[in-house]
């Protein structure tokens, strides 16, 4: 960029345009001011054209040179000029007389760089681009013959749509790079604006052509089913009123269909809702509304299902039988009876993993005879999966009760809610509150699915709940739920189990014919034994499992090489074999032993989400603290809760305040303590650990250890009295599936043994107590040499 000499020029202002260098363009000389500047000038001469806008002069105009004087039509003078450079305006009048003269600093472009001409030739292909969607060709043309790339970007100045403050932005781009940016942006934002407008335009176009194509194909169906005689001009309202003729609905059901279907007739088939009314009918269409299935109810052929199906839970299988018994009668007596009760009982089968509760729901069904449907409910967080959305909603759709019905077939099947103590909540609402209604007698006669908006009569379905523990499931829900509780099995019907269910179901899985693998009960005792400690059964099907693919591989191989094809092999596994196929064992019998030989270590009962568990509680004597009078402190690990913790300081100041009955050394009670329960990572609260952690902390201060066949569980208090817990049943199973044989337990709890299977209790035995001093007494054996740190005379 080179400014020449400033020079004086008088001015032709502009206010209703602007001029660029290289244009030839005729002004009009309609004020005095023009003509002045035009006379003093003189034909020939030059000019200087300055835009005006806003009553603002721009800082920079043009110089141009008259190129001749004429008379437009109108009678009016013109010039004909043209522009030649850029001119930097100065400021103040210069010159005197009719127009007004200006300082002018003319300012020429540089010479163009490789840098320039890239952006010319990025401009260029633009411009050509936008020019070309505008459809003017003489814009096109006019391209083709500038070459400067300065010369380029004032070419702009022809567009239409250019706006006059952007071409006095133009204008005054006196350096060269920023006026061929400045240019490019606008040239791409134009471009931009043009292909996004053209694309709505033409998905316009498209949708309507694709609707004129729908709606004259579907005339020209109409109009082929008339001349087939097969007019279904009325849509398919008529076939839904037939549907509807043949059902005997409720009144509001009934009504609540008709306003549906004469919308249906009302509506045009291309609309929106037309698609809406006829999903919704055929929702409510394939409800089985007058479709009930009669009920087995000979309690003998359901009780001989049941014990088919399951081998022990016998205590369920009576509730269940008594259930059908209570149907029975209701339905012999419905017309004797006073009062009309609640037609069913919401079951819940708590227990464990693997113990069957999920198969039990299918026995149900079978000795009834009723369509079985199950419902996963774990993870389920939105409160639509239950109820269903509504109808405003795209792709609304009915809930799971609704849906499970349809897939039934009947009206009144056999309903299992599975895992539902697992269900969840949030911003979405709580599944658990929807349920609320489901499982409510007095309420599910006139269930009401969003979706549908019509009453539901759930009253004649069985609902049967499975869940693993109740401490997750809401009160109000709990509240309408009969707890079956499911504890687990013994080692002898797991045995039993194994022989008459899992076998068979695994060989099947595994290619096996009868016959070809033949386990003795004596392997299964060794295989439940030593490699399975879980109240149900899964992990024993996954280790005959194990047991059965080698066996099947060694009989594939056999076949292999018979010439015939045909098994020439029967495999059998004994108690002797079962190393060979599943490893060392996993649990041994002397493990309490071993753990419990060291004073300060108990066996304590817990129950988890998956049954009972032995339980571990470890205390030592930390060195230091031992000073006369002085506070021992206690350090508690082990993942514990609250109230796990409180138990242990309940404990240590039990032991502290009997220290003479209890026969504890001098001092031993003032040493720092740690007591720890193994499996860290596994969460642990509640407070039936109390006489197991007050027993290790007399163990370890009195150096006599806990006898290794008791294990123990009960609350404790300050005063050392024994309080009931909760599980009774689960904890005594898992101490006898460790090799216990025998348990200390609350004696308020001592009626609880009735649960327990005979074979367990003639097998081990009980020791109810209620005080913490019976419990020393009867675990801590005879005293060994004490740990000489104990004592203060150490």
């Amino acid at each position: 960029m080179a400014e020449l000499t400033t020079q004086t020029y008088p001015v032709l202002p502009l206010h209703t345009g602007v001029v660029l260098p290289q244009m030839v363009v005729t002004i009009a000389l309609e004020s005095a001011e023009a003509k002045a500047a035009a006379a003093s000038a003189g034909e020939g001469g030059h000019l200087l054209l300055v835009p005006k806008t806003d009553d603002r002069y721009a800082a920079v105009g043009v110089i141009a040179s008259i190129e001749s004087t004429v008379t437009l039509r109108n009678g009016q003078r013109a010039v004909v000029v043209r522009a030649l450079h850029r001119a930097r305006v100065g400021v103040g009048v210069i010159g005197t007389g009719d127009g007004l003269w200006l300082e002018a600093s003319p300012i020429d472009d540089p010479e163009p760089t490789s840098h320039h001409r890239e952006l010319a030739g990025e401009l260029r292909a633009t411009l050509r681009a936008l020019f070309d969607s505008i459809g003017n060709p003489r814009l096109i043309d006019l391209l083709a013959g500038v070459d400067e790339p300065g010369a380029l970007a004032d070419s702009a100045g022809w567009w239409p749509d250019l706006s006059i403050e952007r071409k006095v932005e133009l204008l005054e781009a006196v350096d060269l790079t920023d006026r061929l940016e400045l240019v490019t942006d606008w040239a791409k934002e134009a471009l931009a604006e043009r292909e996004l407008a053209e694309k709505i335009s033409s998905d316009v176009r498209d949708g309507m052509e694709k609707t004129q194509r729908d709606f004259l194909l579907r005339q020209q169906l109409d109009a082929i089913r008339k001349e087939l005689g097969d007019d279904d001009s009325e849509g398919d309202a008529a076939s839904y009123r037939e549907r509807l003729a043949g059902l005997e609905l409720p009144e509001a059901t009934h009504k609540a269909i008709e306003r549906e279907l004469d919308r249906l007739e009302r509506t045009n088939p291309q609309a929106v809702e037309h698609g809406w009314i006829r999903t919704w009918l055929e929702t409510i269409f394939d409800l089985p509304w007058n479709v009930v299935t009669d009920d087995q109810l000979d309690l003998h052929h359901a009780r001989g299902i049941l014990d088919a199906d399951h081998t022990g839970l016998d205590d369920v299988k009576d509730r269940i039988v008594e259930e059908l018994a209570v149907r029975k009668l209701r339905r012999e007596r419905a017309g004797e009876l006073e009062a009309e009760a609640p037609r069913a009982t919401i079951l819940a089968l708590v227990g464990p993993p693997g113990v069957g509760k999920t198969s039990l729901g299918r026995s149900i069904a079978r000795a009834l005879g009723r369509e079985f449907v199950r419902v996963a409910l774990g993870g389920v967080r939105d409160e639509a999966e239950i109820r269903g959305h509504r109808r405003t909603y795209v792709g609304a759709q009915p809930g799971r009760i609704v849906r499970a019905l349809t897939e039934a077939g009947t009206m009144n099947p056999v309903f299992l809610l599975d895992e539902l103590d697992k269900v969840g909540n949030d911003w979405r609402g709580d599944p658990a509150a929807a349920l609320l209604e489901v499982l409510d007698p007095a309420q599910n006669h006139s269930f009401r699915d969003h979706y549908l908006e019509v009453d539901l009569d759930l009253s004649d379905v069985l609902f049967i709940a499975t869940a693993n523990v109740l401490e997750t499931i809401p009160a109000p829900l709990l509240d309408r739920l009969e707890i079956v509780q499911l504890d687990g099995y013994t080692e002898d019907e797991k045995v039993a189990i194994a022989r008459d269910h899992l076998l068979a179901r695994v060989n099947g899985r595994s290619g096996l014919k009868p016959g070809e693998v033949e386990v003795t009960d004596a392997a299964l005792h060794r295989i439940v034994d030593g490699y399975t400690r879980e109240a149900g059964v899964r992990g024993l099907e996954r280790q005959l499992g194990k047991v059965i693919r080698k066996a099947a591989t060694t009989i594939a191989s056999d076949v292999e090489g018979d010439d015939d094809g045909a098994r020439s092999l029967t495999v059998t596994i004994d108690a002797g074999e079962v190393t060979s196929y599943l490893g060392r064992p996993r649990f041994h019998a002397e493990e309490i032993a071993e753990r419990t030989a060291t004073p300060g270590v108990a066996t304590g009962l817990a129950v988890t989400g998956a049954g009972g568990d032995v339980l571990f509680v470890e205390a030592t004597a930390l060195p230091g603290g031992d000073q006369p009078g002085g506070e021992p402190g206690l350090t508690v690990t082990g993942q514990l809760g609250d109230v796990m913790r409180e138990s242990a300081r309940i404990a240590l100041s039990y032991v502290r305040s009997h220290r003479d009955a209890i026969g504890l050394a001098e001092g031993a009670d003032r040493k720092p303590v740690h007591i720890h329960f193994p499996a860290g990572a596994v969460p642990k609260d509640g407070p039936s650990a109390g006489i197991t952690m007050t027993t290790a902390l007399a163990s370890l201060l009195s150096g006599r250890p806990v006898r290794p066949e008791v294990g123990m569980t009960g609350e404790v208090t300050l005063q050392g009295r024994v309080l009931p817990i909760g599980g009774l049943k689960q904890k005594v199973l898992a101490a006898h599936r460790a090799g216990l044989t025998e348990v200390i337990l609350p004696a308020r709890n001592e009626g609880d043994l009735e649960d327990l299977p005979s074979e367990v209790r003639d097998a081990m035995t009980f020791h109810p107590v209620h005080d913490v001093a019976d419990v020393l007494r009867l675990a801590l054996a005879a005293q060994v040499d004490a740990d000489p740190t104990l004592s203060t005379a150490a």
